[in-house]
């Protein structure tokens, strides 16, 4: 990657960059994409959990959020791909912005629409809005990780970098503590539920997405290069990889769908004849396998595709696997996967712990205003600081250092977990833990953003930086999903302790990528 201007500013040009229109852009541009991503992955567990539904349904939700992890899949096709009418009048960047704004809005919509207390069939229209809601601020992602990078030069992208962290943390505490307090207003209560607040708090939050499409209708569109690789293939050859895509997409979906009848007869089975906590095992295990057969299916379908000549082979060469190509050629085959396993473990230990974190403080007896008030408004604080003490810290000891202290204090935050669950709702001790859990994982945070900057090629930057950060939570979110069946199986305090032992591991894979990573700080430094 290209090195930012090292040339120091004033404190008048330090000021004044801050107030450059591209940085505000990107600040409000970080609050759309902050919104959907806590609106699904926060602000929905608590919603079903007040709702009365089963505290393993309410975490399977988490799942919805895989979006985040697969956008390596699609990213080729968001980067490259004319949307027709809309490109030629707003430009590449601006278009598929839009689209997938509208996209979120609307899947926002659907779910204030849906009652869950409904059962059956309207669990699972939540649960497809919450796909697409998923799948659309993905996509969002997307295209502001590429408006950014071509919309400055080198020299700007830390400037418009942590504005656009700002902003998506201001996000998140919109459609997070926002969202609590909103629905709190409305009056709606763990002992007094009431779907019409919960319907007006998502539809607050889809108006609240306007800023998003504001800023996309009012910012240039970045110039492009006549050369770039978008510029190969033609329409009709995008058409046809898109196609695929969608060929590809519903073959998993429906080996997926169709799947689920067979696997819940099955865990019905051996339930009858294996303890619980083998149980939670097994059932992990099966719904692995569901997953694999259906990933397996989907591969299945691209092979056909290919050979049937859908596509263009070398686009889709191009497109894939040349950048993995890369990376194993420049890393070696042991080391290349010893990095992979440690970008796809770093985080398990607190994403694991966050998709059951709101129902834990429902469940120890905190109010929507407490939860919102300590664990959103004062945690999202306490990230931030830990994100710059990260910064500072990285650049004094290097990052190796920093992503082995951080990995360690995460995992260790969660003990705390353990404590608080051990007594009363004190809100004291709630807010020392948020403190120490926040702080560590801005801290982890930052080193790890540097860590997965080390590896990328500026030749794949966009496809490389799109698998490894889809590969951070894929894994940890498929566990995740289970959390609720460990909590019900285990309870809270064994649950906090596998939760910290998971992190033993990470702090291994670490160690052994130590002369990697050093050796990439030496070749950039």
């Amino acid at each position: 990657m290209s090195r930012p201007d090292k040339k120091k500013r004033s404190w008048r040009e330090t000021v004044t960059s801050w107030l450059h229109p591209r940085a505000q852009a990107m600040l409000f541009l970080g609050v759309s994409a902050g919104i959907p991503f806590s609106l699904i992955f926060f602000t929905l567990s608590v919603w079903l959990t007040e709702a009365g539904i089963d505290r393993s349904t309410v975490t399977f939700f988490s799942w919805a959020a895989l979006g985040y992890s697969f956008k390596f899949i699609w990213a080729p096709l968001v980067d490259r791909m004319p949307l027709p009418l809309l490109t030629p009048r707003l430009g590449r960047r601006r278009s598929w912005l839009l689209v997938s704004q509208f996209l979120i809005i609307t899947a926002i919509i659907w779910m204030a629409l849906v009652n869950p207390v409904h059962g059956g069939n309207s669990l699972t229209s939540m649960a497809i809005a919450a796909v697409l809601l998923g799948f659309a601020a993905a996509s969002q992602d997307i295209v502001i990780d590429a408006y950014r990078i071509e919309c400055v030069d080198a020299s700007q992208q830390a400037l418009l970098s942590s504005m656009y962290i700002a902003g998506y943390r201001l996000g998140m505490l919109a459609a997070g503590a926002g969202a609590l307090f909103i629905a709190t207003f409305f009056g709606t209560s763990k002992e007094h539920y009431h779907y019409s607040a919960w319907s007006s708090t998502y539809l607050t939050m889809a108006v609240a997405m306007s800023v998003g499409v504001v800023t996309t209708l009012l910012i240039p569109e970045p110039e492009r290069k006549k050369s770039s690789a978008q510029d190969i293939y033609t329409t009709w050859q995008y058409a046809r990889f898109l196609g695929l895509f969608l060929l590809v997409a519903g073959l998993f979906a429906a080996a997926f769908f169709f799947s689920g009848s067979p696997a819940q007869a099955l865990k019905e089975n051996l339930s009858r004849h294996l303890s619980i906590s083998t149980m939670n095992l097994v059932n992990f295990g099966v719904e692995a396998c569901r997953l694999g057969g259906a990933l397996l299916v989907a591969g299945f379908g691209v092979r056909a595709a290919l050979f049937a000549g859908m596509v263009d082979r070398k686009m889709v060469f191009d497109t894939y696997v040349d950048p993995i190509r890369d990376f194993f050629s420049r890393y070696g085959l042991r080391t290349a996967i010893l990095l992979l396993t440690l970008i796809g473990f770093y985080k398990i230990s607190d994403i694991v712990l966050g998709v059951v974190s709101n129902i834990f403080y429902i469940d120890m007896g905190f109010s929507k205003d407490v939860i919102a008030g300590v664990t959103k408004v004062y945690g999202v604080g306490m990230t931030i600081l830990g994100g710059f003490l990260g910064g500072i810290l990285t650049l004094r000891f290097g990052v190796y250092s920093i992503l082995f202290l951080g990995a360690a204090l995460s995992s260790g935050s969660n003990l705390l977990f353990m404590l608080l669950s051990r007594g009363s709702a004190d809100i004291g001790m709630l807010t020392l833990v948020i403190a120490f859990d926040n702080l560590s994982a801005g801290m982890a945070a930052t080193a790890f953003v540097a860590f997965l900057s080390t590896l990328t090629n500026v030749s794949f930057t966009a496809v490389q930086y799109a698998l490894f950060s889809s590969m951070m939570t894929l894994f940890p979110k498929l566990i995740g999903g289970y959390s609720g069946e460990m909590v019900n199986a285990w309870g809270y305090g064994p649950f906090f302790l596998f939760t910290a032992a998971l992190g033993i591991p990470v702090l291994v894979l670490v160690w052994l990528a130590k002369d990697v990573v050093e050796l990439k700080e030496d070749r950039t430094g």
